[in-house]
């Protein structure tokens, strides 16, 4: 039977925080941009603050991936493993992981699309396109925030995958049912 290893949980529970922590961060300091008039031809064109919510997004997403994959490998991906014990707590594990694994699919797609958005910028647009800009192109609000919320869920998901397959893991022995009817006596001599 495999054992939970504390270490690993808290060791996924750390770069989760960090994860979070990054996400959230990426959501405070979203670029916003402010429409400027040139001072030489009176073309108006955008100018962006800081960018620092791009990199803050994609480490978030790196660390997510890290401890998607960090689980699979505990957990031999549920499928490449020993068997499941059978009854409740094989569904558990199965919901679990299906639960993980989609919150890990939004978590991502979340930060890597508000990363991508937030490193988007338009700053000579009106030059191109020869007309004024009446505002510039932002990121909205929450993108990054729904990206950390389903970091949480993740983070849920993938410990309470973990401790229940390590639960629910019998290491490759399953105890077979109904066989207590046959026993092994001797031979009757007639």
């Amino acid at each position: 039977m495999a054992v939970l290893s504390i270490a690993v949980a808290v060791a996924l529970v750390f770069v989760y925080a960090l994860a979070f922590v990054l996400a959230i961060g990426a959501e405070m300091r979203r670029s916003t941009g402010t429409v400027v008039v040139d001072k030489y031809d009176e073309r108006t064109y955008c100018v962006y603050d800081s960018d620092a919510s791009t990199a803050y997004g994609l480490s978030a997403f790196v660390l997510i991936l890290l401890t998607q994959v960090a689980v699979s490998a505990a957990t031999r991906c549920l499928c490449c493993g020993g068997g499941l014990a059978a009854g409740g707590s094989r569904t558990c594990v199965i919901s679990t992981f299906v639960v993980s694994w989609i919150s890990f699919l939004v978590a991502e797609v979340c930060l890597l699309a508000a990363s991508a958005r937030n490193a988007y910028h338009t700053k000579y647009v009106g030059y191109f396109l020869k007309k004024d800009l009446t505002s510039c192109a932002n990121l909205r609000k929450g993108v990054f925030a729904a990206g950390a919320a389903f970091v949480l869920i993740n983070m849920m998901a993938s410990l309470l995958y973990y401790w229940k397959y390590s639960r629910a893991n019998t290491g490759g022995w399953i105890k077979h049912q109904n066989e207590g009817d046959v026993g092994m006596a001797e031979l009757a001599e007639k």
